[in-house]
C-alpha cells in the first residue's frame, strides 16, 4: 500500500499545484469527469459539477499570477482499501482559506477525486490566524 499512498499523495500535490497555478489541465487530471464539489452556503448544500468549477478556475486570476504565498498542506491521508482513500488538506486563495476533504477512488489503476467537500473562511489582513 505504500506505493498507493505515494500515488495518492502525488495526486493531492498535483491538485494543490493546479489550484495555485490556476492550471485546469492539472485539476482535470486529478478529478474524475463525474466528480463534483459540495459545500454549505447559507444553510443549504450546494453542488458544483467539475466542469462548472473548472470554468470558474479558468475565469479567475490564479494565486501564483497575483504573487500570493502558498498556504497548502496535506493533513491526513487515509487509505481504507486498495481502491478507496480520503485526503484532508488546507489550501488558500487569500483572503479565502479552505479545508478540503477529497474522496479518492482508484479507477483504471489511477487515483482520482470522486468527490470534494470543502469549507472556506475569509481572513482580513488584521485577523489573527
Amino acid at each position: 500500500m505504500s506505493t498507493d499512498r505515494d500515488a495518492i499523495e502525488a495526486a493531492a500535490r498535483l491538485y494543490l499545484d493546479g489550484l495555485y497555478e490556476g492550471d485546469t489541465e492539472k485539476l482535470a487530471a486529478v478529478f474524475h469527469p463525474t466528480s463534483a464539489l459540495t459545500y454549505e452556503a447559507d444553510g443549504a448544500i450546494s453542488i458544483l459539477p467539475r466542469e462548472e468549477w473548472l470554468k470558474a478556475v479558468r475565469a479567475r486570476p490564479s494565486p501564483q499570477s497575483q504573487g500570493l504565498a502558498r498556504h497548502d498542506e496535506i493533513l491526513v491521508i487515509d487509505q481504507s482499501s486498495p481502491t478507496t482513500a480520503f485526503v484532508k488538506l488546507k489550501c488558500a486563495i487569500p483572503p479565502r482559506f479552505f479545508t478540503d476533504y477529497l474522496s479518492f477512488l482508484k479507477i483504471d489503476g489511477r487515483w482520482q477525486v470522486a468527490q470534494k467537500v470543502f469549507s472556506a473562511r475569509v481572513e482580513t489582513a488584521d485577523a489573527s490566524r
